[in-house]
């Protein structure tokens, strides 16, 4: 009778499609295990992405699915994270003691791209992850005031490699921390990619599960060179509904794919304005953007963020979002997409990489 009942557990639960990874439960991105204990039924779910905050929902979920079987025994779950490496571009070699490096990126500046990059990571550091975060963007660095570490410099233990600094939970660099803000980086491209390499690579990181790549915005000369010569794991659209946004969201999607990078996803950002008197909601800049460019080229829309004031007073503050509102709607959003980018990462399978070419980067 056991036997029959784990057999009919089995096939109900291989049913269940997970709400992040759109596959089913014991395909690539979890695992299943069923077994009889003299107290009941166990089954154990492991995710290939962090869960912590959000287990309890999908315990729930799973019971909820399960109704209606006549089971001997009761029955209950647990669900844990085993996050592991995914596959990088042919020709690099993944960082030492970095699981995933999730590059967050856009066509254009001014779409709030940093923003999403910094309550992107806090949600994943939210749900259990170990998570880093490098600002790439040279020229105008916007890390170090969004984490509330204006004036902080990182010490050197050696005189070589960097300590990374951390603010609510998860590690940062940028070139934020070692200039004034008010000192111009007129540099070339050159010097850019070769600062970049250096506060990738000589950054003390440790062991993270995901390393947040803030990019610099535009799809130029720099943004290539840097998307061929760092190892990412996935990548990230920005927009906003807008049609000059979704035209040069276009450019950088198409400039990951050049490269082999697997786009996790869009992520649709002031898509649409709440009124803080009456409640009202309005499309200020254009409906159904990032779901069309979406649908246009395959991916998935991970979600979308409304333009909302307090937004940009958290970050300017130091307290993004998903620290300042942990409760709220706007930070539940995010949550919703860093588990649905960590979720479609899970999902993609181990290692492709015998599948992309050999790409090498000739400076003339």
């Amino acid at each position: 009778m056991t036997q029959e009942a784990l057999a009919v557990l089995q096939k109900r639960l291989a049913e269940y499609v997970l709400p992040y990874t759109g596959k089913r439960l014991g395909e690539e991105g979890s695992s299943l295990e069923i077994e009889a204990r003299d107290d009941g039924l166990l089954a154990r779910v492991t995710l290939g992405f962090p869960a912590a905050r959000t287990a309890a929902d999908l315990v729930e979920s799973l019971q909820r699915h399960c109704d209606g079987l006549d089971l001997p025994l009761p029955l209950r779950f647990e669900v844990e994270s085993s996050i592991r490496s995914h596959s990088v571009q042919s020709g690099l070699k993944p960082l030492d003691g970095i699981s995933n490096l999730i590059a967050v990126a856009s066509g254009k500046g001014g779409v709030g791209k940093s923003t999403v990059a910094v309550n992107l990571a806090l949600a994943l550091a939210a749900e259990g992850a170990s998570v880093g975060i490098l600002d790439a963007d040279i020229y105008g660095p916007s890390q170090p005031r969004m984490l509330g570490l204006q004036g902080e410099r990182p010490v050197t233990p050696d005189g070589k490699k960097l300590e990374p600094l951390e603010a609510h939970g998860i590690k940062a660099m940028s070139i934020g921390f070692l200039v004034d803000d008010s000192q111009p980086m007129a540099w070339r491209g050159p010097m850019v990619t070769s600062a970049l390499n250096q506060l990738l690579t000589d950054t003390l990181w440790g062991d993270l599960d995901y390393l947040i790549v803030d990019m610099p915005p535009g799809t130029g000369d720099i943004q290539l060179t840097l998307s061929q010569r760092v190892p990412v794991s996935g990548a990230v659209i920005v927009t906003t509904p807008q049609d000059i946004a979704l035209a040069d969201a276009r450019k950088g999607l198409e400039m990951f794919q050049k490269v082999n990078v697997p786009v996790l996803g869009i992520v649709e950002n002031m898509s649409f304005h709440v009124c803080s008197s009456c409640g009202h909601e309005e499309a200020i800049f254009g409906e159904a953007g990032g779901t069309k460019l979406a649908e246009e080229y395959d991916v998935p829309l991970l979600g979308a963020i409304p333009l909302d004031a307090r937004i940009g007073a958290q970050t300017d503050r130091g307290a993004p979002t998903v620290i300042a509102e942990p409760d709220g709607a706007v930070a539940d959003a995010y949550r919703r997409i860093a588990l649905a980018a960590a979720g479609h990462l899970a999902a993609m399978g181990k290692d492709y990489s015998h599948a992309f070419p050999t790409i090498t980067v000739e400076e003339g």
